[in-house]
């Protein structure tokens, strides 16, 4: 009986919880870099292209409760600024969320601009400061939320009350991000490039952001620090290093790892190229990650191998996620190719 509530009593604690502790709530991906405005809307336009449109796909806890499904969607648009070696990128972030029995679900709506300011006349090195903002909606089905007050004395009662009153079913709020990135070439190599960036996310501290309508819950400001580092090992081969180190409220999220690329046909301009590697999410998970890119499409994978205290009960399984790249250059007289010589992203 008590294995039939496990799940929608776990599913209606995390509800408490984030609708209580409003920093709980912030969804994240393992793939990060193929969510780069989640992390800072000052990476929208870092890389090499004019249009970008990426797609991911994370399925989380299945071995523990009722699955966590997530997708992101986030499009982006560079062209460069009259005649000088600026540039900018429009662009926007789709995010879906849906935890637990209990249909926990949120939806965001984030449109995004980033400027990019030139600070070499060889155009490889560049100070860009982006905005991103819009519409958050939360919302539950209370029919599927079920407690131990539920309980009585033989077994479950569906019939009973849950002992909970919940105000609404659904909220909503604005919400916006501010981020600012510094990328330039290392060396005289071109394909040779870094990227650091800094952002605050949840800077207008919403409130009221829970079903309790309580004005006290406010979504609590982020920070998240950013490094990307690119370095050719051979003309036919390269490694990326990436990482993530994000603070909100009292809680620290730290996320890094490393990419090895082999160019598997052309040097100069390769169509194929192979991608492998892992990530470490700090006390978390280890994440090995494939990657194929036949432009201008890219496709990767990856697995959560959980090492958290909560490795016993999900046998070190955690969260999948699938993500899908388009990525090219227009065939238009103001590309970004000649304009911009970095990055190589």
């Amino acid at each position: 009986m008590w294995r039939g509530l496990l799940k929608p009593l776990l599913s209606f604690f995390i509800l408490l919880i984030t609708g209580k502790q409003a920093y709980t709530q912030d969804i994240h991906f393992s793939q990060f870099f193929e969510t780069p405005l989640l992390r800072n809307p000052a990476l929208a336009g870092i890389f090499s292209g004019d249009v970008r449109i990426q797609a991911v796909y994370r399925n989380q806890w299945n071995s523990v409760t009722t699955p966590y499904q997530t997708g992101s969607l986030n499009a982006e648009y560079k062209k460069p600024i009259g005649k000088g070696d600026d540039f900018i990128t429009l662009g926007g972030q789709i995010l879906y969320d849906k935890a637990g029995t209990i249909a926990l679900q949120s939806t965001h709506i984030l449109p995004a601009i980033n400027y990019h300011k030139s600070l070499s006349e060889e155009k490889n090195m560049y100070l860009s400061l982006g905005f991103m903002g819009g519409w958050v909606q939360r919302s539950i089905d209370r029919s599927k939320v079920t407690t131990n007050s539920q309980y009585d004395g033989t077994g479950f009662n569906p019939g009973l009350s849950t002992g909970e009153t919940f105000p609404k079913n659904s909220y909503s709020y604005l919400d916006g991000s501010v981020g600012m990135s510094f990328n330039t070439q290392i060396g005289d190599n071109t394909d040779n490039n870094i990227y650091l960036g800094v952002a605050y996310h949840h800077f207008n501290k919403a409130t009221k952001v829970s079903f309790y309508g309580n004005p006290n819950y406010e979504m609590i400001p982020k920070w998240v620090g950013s490094l990307g580092v690119r370095m050719n090992i051979n003309e036919y081969s390269f490694f990326t290093l990436l990482g993530d180190y994000s603070k909100q409220g009292t809680f620290t999220e730290t996320m890094a790892g490393a990419l090895y690329s082999w160019r598997l046909d052309d040097i100069e301009t390769p169509k194929y190229i192979l991608h492998a590697g892992a990530f470490l999410r700090w006390k978390d998970a280890l994440i090995p990650v494939a990657k194929l890119e036949f432009k201008p499409l890219a496709i990767s994978i990856s697995y959560d191998a959980n090492i958290s205290q909560l490795k016993n009960a999900s046998s070190g399984r955690g969260g999948f996620e699938l993500a899908l790249t388009y990525q090219k250059y227009l065939d238009r007289n103001n590309t970004s190719a000649d304009a911009v010589r970095c990055p190589k992203f």
